[in-house]
This record gives structure tokens, sequence and C-alpha cells, in this order.
């Protein structure tokens, strides 16, 4: 009879030392840090380039990059197609990104597709609220598209540059919000694109290492500001 008794003890205490290592595992589990959520929103420079999915392996574990680029999408609301009317955009909503990285401005310089300019700052302004007014705190980088070397094309460098990247400087400095400047980091590398306008592979490094860098260094970290498991 003791030994019966002996036995149903350790069988016991084995019962227990396992469900106590089973919530031990579970509270583990639960408590494991969830990923930062990265929206990248953009034209179809961020849909096609790859580079979102760069990024992503470059940030690691600890975040959760989704691409969110819409072909074609404009700033601007005058135009054939606005970011602000496309599935993508709600999506992109719905997601409740904490870090949202915007790189659109190539469509809108390019009269075949957007119209005028006239409202381009008010339009940007009101995508970029539409994020921040999302519950929790979001972290908005605004990225300056990269060159046009196309000649035989509609899209026009020139008008990039001296209309449409100062009006997102303005756009950035009125809403406080830092900007990546991948318009000068590639310098004179048309050898990065593969007609004049999409980047390449290497256009889209190029793209992804400026905004990881931007993502996480100088202190800007969103790890310093977003409590994981939000």
């Amino acid at each position: 009879m003791n030994r019966r008794i002996e036995l149903l003890a350790i069988l016991v205490a084995v019962m227990m030392a396992s469900s106590g290592m089973a919530v031990c595992t579970l509270i583990a589990i639960d408590s494991a840090p969830h990923p930062i959520r990265v929206a990248c929103v953009g034209d179809s420079i961020t849909e096609g380039s790859g580079y979102p999915g760069r990024l992503q392996i470059m940030l690691g574990s600890n975040y959760m990059v989704r691409n969110f680029g819409v072909s074609g999408s404009t700033v601007s609301l005058n135009s054939t197609k606005p970011y602000m009317n496309q599935t993508a955009f709600q999506k992109a909503e719905a997601f409740s990104p904490q870090v949202v990285v915007i790189m659109l401005g190539t469509n809108d310089a390019n009269p075949q597709i957007t119209q005028n300019e006239e409202n381009f700052e008010a339009d940007y302004s009101q995508l970029i609220r539409s994020f921040e007014d999302l519950e929790g705190n979001q972290a908005v980088w605004i990225v300056k598209s990269p060159p046009i070397f196309s000649e035989n094309s509609s899209y026009n460098n020139t008008y990039l540059a001296d209309t449409i990247l100062p009006q997102v400087d303005n756009v950035a400095n009125q809403l406080d919000l830092p900007t990546v400047d991948i318009y000068t980091a590639f310098g004179n590398h048309s050898d990065y694109f593969m007609d004049g306008v999409h980047p390449n592979g290497d256009g889209a490094s190029l793209i992804a290492s400026n905004v990881y860098d931007a993502i996480t260094q100088n202190g800007s970290s969103p790890e310093d500001s977003f409590a994981y498991g939000q």
C-alpha cells in the first residue's frame, strides 16, 4: 500500500510539474513581443520595386513590414488615380501601422496623370493626418521620390525637382515630420533604374537602406517610443 501511495505521489508531482511548465510556456508565448507594424505607402516604386521586402529583412523579426503601394497613384486628389481613393489606402489604415513610410510624388510629376498641383500640399497633409488620427501613436516618415532619368516618357524630372519636392519639404516642415531624401541618395545613378523611372534591385536596396537608417538611427527608433504588444 505504501508503495502505491509513493507512486501516486510521484505521478501527481510529475503532473503538477508538467502543468506548471505548460503554464509557463503559455505565459511566455503570451508575453512575447509583438512586431512593430510598418506600412509602406506609395506608387509603383513601392508596389513593384521590392524595397519593402528588403526593408523587412533589414529590420528583422521585431518588425512587420507590409507593402501598400499602388501603381500610378498620386498625392493629388485632382488626378486619374489619387492614392486616397484606392483600396490599398483603406487596407493600410486597417493594418493599424505604428510606422508609416510614404513615398509619393513621381506620378504627380506626370501631366498625363495629374492635371495640376494647386492643392498638393493640402492633399498630402490630409493623407498624413489620416494615419496620424488612427488609434495609438504613429511615426510618419515622408520619403522624397527618386529622380527621373527617363527622357522618353511624360514623367518630368525638372518638374519633380523644382515643384513637387519643394512642396513635400513644405508639408514636412509644417507638420514637423522627418524626411528621407531618396532623390539625393540616388545621385546620378541612372544605372539603378530599369527604365529611368522604376528602380531595379540596386535601386530597391538603396531605398530600403535609407529608410532603415531613418527608422533605426539617431535615436529615432520606434522601439524607443512604442511598447511591444500594442
